[in-house]
């Protein structure tokens, strides 16, 4: 497989970005506030970083031939923030986060469209997805290449205690923290309110969280969207360790893709190039996701029992802002365009939302 291109960590190379970075360190997208502001658009359900809305299109309008699109729906619109969470609970923001997830998000949701169908209808603004509405399994599937990570539901960490069997999946004694495992596994976590649980195939059925047939197809899907990630990734010079995926069923009954699609929040990355030799040395793969900000905190406190965290420090933050960006750019082969930083970030996006319903 050839690489057709080695990501860049070193920030200094892009002192245009560097300063973008740290001129927004102090007035990043925290909070959206759609509702009232755009007509038609909901109440704000807000997640860790996503602010969802339901919204009507525009009365009268012309409706879309998107595929996706179904004339009379209601609609989701998605803000993503650039609320960055961890460990259940929210850690910092950072800066052009949510741009970057939305936009590699939109990327991947075309890429992967000939795999599964997706919710996607439009991204008309660089922090906002239209989504069609569909009833969402209340199940993440989380597909795993390697053993690793830091959090308590992370394959490392069950492995770590004593754990032989996970989530319906037997792992064999003698494997080593960031090991390649012999085939991709699923290891399926219910979406609690507050945390999330790992659950078995069998427990799933046997909830009613999903039917037999449901929970089949989403597996087959997560597996093959997952395996072309590996390859997209591969392709640039990464190697994509580990994801999640949602999905949901619209009006049809049809099975789609929604949420999000390998970002660097729902994923880990590392670099392919290091990743054998810093391995056989025992040491930490070079990682480009906010696994970087995870150490930090897991070195500085106890973030999930501590009431109180320490702010991660403004370089931190900065390094971490980049390390996004340069995913970005690595896997779209696409340069990352900044905003308008003179621009007030909530009225573009209530500007460009009101225009994109209108058009629906």
């Amino acid at each position: 497989m050839s690489v057709r291109s080695e990501i860049d960590l070193d920030l200094n190379q892009r002192p245009e970005i560097r300063i973008a970075i740290e001129e927004s360190l102090s007035r990043c997208l925290v909070q959206s506030d759609l509702e009232g502001a755009v007509a038609g658009v909901g109440p704000k359900q807000e997640g860790k970083v996503r602010d969802v809305y339901s919204a009507k299109p525009g009365a009268g309008s012309a409706t879309r031939s998107d595929s996706n699109s179904k004339a009379g729906e209601d609609v989701l619109v998605v803000v993503t923030t650039d609320r960055q969470s961890a460990f259940d609970r929210i850690l910092a923001s950072v800066p052009f986060k949510g741009q970057v997830l939305n936009q590699t998000s939109a990327w991947w949701f075309e890429q992967t469209a000939s795999i599964v169908p997706n919710a996607f209808l439009s991204s008309p603004d660089p922090n906002v997805t239209i989504f069609r509405k569909c009833r969402v399994f209340p199940v993440e599937f989380v597909v795993r290449g390697y053993i690793t990570g830091t959090t308590s539901t992370s394959l490392w960490t069950v492995y770590n205690t004593g754990a032989r069997s996970y989530c319906g999946n037997d792992l064999p004694e003698g494997l080593r923290k960031n090991d390649r495992l012999a085939a991709n596994i699923l290891t399926p976590t219910t979406k609690a309110a507050d945390h999330d649980e790992p659950v078995t195939p069998e427990e799933i059925v046997s909830r009613g969280l999903m039917t037999q047939e449901e929970f089949e197809a989403t597996r087959d899907l997560a597996l093959k969207l997952f395996a072309f990630g590996q390859d997209v990734a591969g392709e640039h010079g990464l190697i994509l360790v580990d994801t999640k995926y949602e999905f949901g069923k619209d009006s049809d009954g049809n099975i789609r893709l929604i949420d999000e699609v390998h970002t660097p929040d729902s994923s880990r990355y590392w670099i392919a190039s290091t990743y054998q030799q810093r391995h056989a040395e025992g040491l930490e793969p070079q990682n480009i996701d906010k696994e970087f900000l995870r150490l930090w905190f897991r070195e500085n406190c106890d973030p999930y029992n501590d009431k109180t965290l320490p702010a991660a420090p403004p370089h931190l933050i900065t390094e971490l802002s980049w390390r996004y960006i340069a995913l970005y750019e690595a896997i779209t082969g696409r340069r990352f365009h900044l905003p308008r930083l003179t621009e007030d970030v909530s009225k573009r996006i209530n500007r460009n939302v009101a225009d994109a319903l209108q058009g629906l």
